[in-house]
């Protein structure tokens, strides 16, 4: 018994309609085939802004030379030999000026950890609230828009951290998600771009601040006349730099131009803990520091960076700008020589180690500041780059995209000095 209408012959009344919903369907199942086939754009973070801080006084390198001869020889033995290594360390730092944490006459009260730790806290938080605060400011953003804060800092301790020390000061919500990164040293600045750009792959509506905070000085050792340490308070600096970076939706939601962080890579080396870092006891932050530095850089920079570069069809031919930790001369001609770069490849890791000294995480931030003042081309590439103790590398590479792409016309990003 027949309940309604059969199915439609070939031809019939009916055959459009369900031609029409097979065909439907299969383009639908065409183009989810071609989507499970074709490669997921990875959601890039931005970076937007720097702002960087060192402490209101300038010394030339010779007259700290001679404040900190005194500081070494107030506490140990620094006979005329030794006094003279001293001052010949100093002079082959290619370190001209430096902006330390106290005036040079209060280094000679600094007569333990304690105090200098105090120094630490204070002069810290003064730079730190100073670098975020410009950093916003150059984008017009405020502390209320910043939902993840990041501590980059390995010359002092305190508890709570600088950055929760930060929160009410700057204005920061109570939800604020914050996360202290201590013990990195100079890779710092480099890890904590690549840690913040892994969190904003997660969280892609975010706005970020890394903060580094670097008070070198103030660890030099008045009972030690260990070459490390007469190295040490010839070459390290003091200052402060903070970061912008976006998240994929918020930095298209904003506009704001910028490179895009494309990728990181990390790199530890095996039987590499004694080349560099810190021999904790009671005065404090002793240095470790090894000419091994430069044989490291020498044996593994050049693979790890061609490798890196590889993995995103890249050569170092390709890199616009280089974005380098500047660790001191002898390890700058190292990077020179082994990625077989032109020699003004790295001016301004020269030109920064020369106005501030070597301010450990701090350094390449500030390198990136003078990197993003004068932007290469729209589609450019440059790859930031640290190390640090461990020992170990991080690597990330960068990309100023297409006009269209940066919301403005040009892809450069605001830099609060």
């Amino acid at each position: 018994m027949s309940v309604g209408p059969g199915p439609p012959r070939h031809g019939g009344r009916g055959a459009p309609a369900v031609a029409t919903r097979r065909g439907a369907a299969q383009d639908g199942w065409r183009r989810a085939a071609q989507r499970r086939r074709a490669p997921r754009r990875s959601p890039m973070t931005r970076i937007v802004s720097v702002g960087t801080a060192v402490p209101p006084r300038t010394s030339a390198q010779a007259d700290i030379t001679d404040a900190f001869s005194q500081v070494i020889a107030s506490g140990g033995e620094l006979d005329g030999p030794r006094r003279a290594l001293l001052h010949r360390l100093h002079g082959n730092t290619g370190v001209r000026q430096r902006h330390l944490a106290l005036p040079l006459e209060e280094y000679p009260q600094l007569d333990g950890f304690r105090s200098a730790n105090d120094a630490y806290v204070r002069v810290g938080l003064e730079l730190g609230e100073r670098a975020v605060r410009q950093a916003l400011e150059r984008v017009g953003l405020t502390p209320q828009d910043v939902d993840v804060l990041v501590l980059a800092s390995t010359t002092g301790v305190a508890a709570p951290s600088l950055d929760a020390r930060l929160v009410e000061p700057l204005g920061l919500r109570p939800d604020v998600k914050r996360m202290p990164l201590f013990g990195l040293g100079c890779v710092a600045g480099a890890a904590g771009v690549a840690r913040v750009h892994d969190h904003l792959r997660g969280d892609p509506d975010a706005v970020a601040v890394l903060l580094g905070v670097e008070l070198c000085s103030l660890t030099v050792q008045r009972d030690d006349t260990s070459t490390a340490n007469l190295v040490a308070s010839g070459l390290f600096g003091d200052g402060a730099a903070a970061v912008v970076l976006l998240g994929d939706r918020r930095a298209a939601e904003l506009g704001l131009p910028g490179p895009e962080v494309v990728g990181a890579r990390s790199r530890f080396y095996p039987d590499t803990a004694g080349v560099m870092g810190w021999d904790v006891g009671g005065s404090g932050f002793r240095i470790v520091l090894t000419t091994s530095v430069t044989d490291v850089v020498r044996q593994y920079l050049a693979d790890d960076v061609t490798g890196f570069l590889g993995a995103h069809d890249l050569a170092t031919g390709d890199v616009a700008r280089w974005v380098a930790h500047p660790g001191g001369p002898k390890v700058l001609d190292a990077v020179t020589e082994v990625l077989d770069l032109p020699d003004d490849a790295l001016a301004r890791s020269w030109e920064n180690l020369a106005d501030n000294g070597n301010m450990s995480s701090v350094s390449v931030l500030h390198v990136l500041a003078a990197t993003l003042a004068e932007p290469p081309a729209d589609g450019d590439h440059a790859l930031m780059f640290a190390m640090g103790p461990g020992f170990c590398a991080e690597l990330v590479l960068l990309r100023w995209p297409e006009a269209a792409a940066a919301g403005d016309g040009r892809a450069g990003a605001a830099v609060a000095a």
